[in-house]
């Protein structure tokens, strides 16, 4: 437009006048969109801004939700445990918990939601509360989960679901019944021996279908004995190169550094991870119980 006005200005096409009225316009509608352009940059860094804080909002809410305090189990203290978990994103899916049942049980768990960032987070809070609602009424982690997964099969529109490894410990007998719904095989590390993965019964994820019935199974454990649970995202990390930390690899650490304390095990294989990855991005949540 500004061209073709001095194109008029210098072959004298038009009044002068009605150049400057031309000119005024042009002059104005620029400015207008100036100005527009930078109401719709402010209105955008506000956006931002608030999504930043509703975010971090969010970040402080879930990390509060996972348990921290030492020692796990008062009145147990020859129980050790000790967890992590890093979200890939501000908010993550995964899960961990533990708390004591009654005077002989105490309960372990570590879940992974399907998905990733605030859907994954708001049905992780929702599967982590009602896990632990039936576990605290002294059931079996068969009837618990089989009652988690009704209630959380219930209006499950956005088709999320849960994998979850629960354990509920007798501590006067040593006996650790557990249900696996669709997780990976813990660790176990029976005294003078080594690391191996425990296998056992897999059931189907939680939330992944109604009317799932949940089957639980029992390991002995003695004193020195320990169990390493942890979520795909520490077997499934991978490196600049696409390789994956893999469960062999996990293995092998853990077999390398088993006379350490539990919770610098868990300290020492993140920083194994954290050499393995060198830098690349994380895509998954990692977590990892001991």
């Amino acid at each position: 437009l500004i061209f073709a006005i001095f194109y008029f200005i210098k072959n004298d096409y038009l009044p002068k006048a009605l150049i400057y009225v031309v000119i005024t316009a042009a002059c104005y509608s620029i400015a207008k969109r100036g100005r527009d352009m930078l109401n719709i940059q402010d209105e955008t860094a506000k956006k931002s801004s608030r999504i930043e804080t509703e975010l971090n909002l969010a970040t402080e809410i879930q990390k509060n939700m996972l348990p921290c305090t030492l020692p796990a189990f008062p009145g147990h203290l020859e129980l050790e445990l000790s967890a992590t978990n890093i979200p890939a994103k501000e908010v993550g899916g995964d899960f961990y918990d533990y708390f004591i049942v009654d005077d002989d049980h105490v309960a372990m768990l570590i879940a992974d939601v399907s998905g990733k960032g605030v859907g994954a987070a708001l049905f992780m809070m929702i599967s982590k509360t009602v896990i632990k609602n039936q576990l605290q009424l002294g059931l079996d982690p068969a009837i618990a989960l089989t009652n988690a997964n009704r209630e959380l099969c219930e209006n499950n529109t956005a088709g999320l679901f849960v994998t979850v490894w629960v354990g509920v410990y007798e501590v006067s007998t040593g006996i650790l019944r557990y249900v696996n719904a669709g997780h990976n095989p813990p660790i176990i590390k029976k005294v003078g021996k080594e690391c191996y993965f425990h296998k056992g019964k897999t059931g189907f994820v939680l939330a992944g279908m109604e009317g799932m019935k949940y089957k639980q199974s029992e390991i002995q454990l003695s004193p020195g004995d320990e169990l390493f649970l942890y979520t795909d995202g520490v077997t499934e990390a991978t490196n600049k190169d696409n390789c994956l930390f893999g469960e062999d690899r996990l293995l092998e650490h853990l077999n390398q550094i088993n006379d350490k304390k539990v919770e610098d095990q868990v300290t020492d294989v993140l920083a194994e991870l954290n050499k393995f990855v060198d830098g690349a991005e994380q895509f998954d949540d990692i977590t990892m119980l001991g």
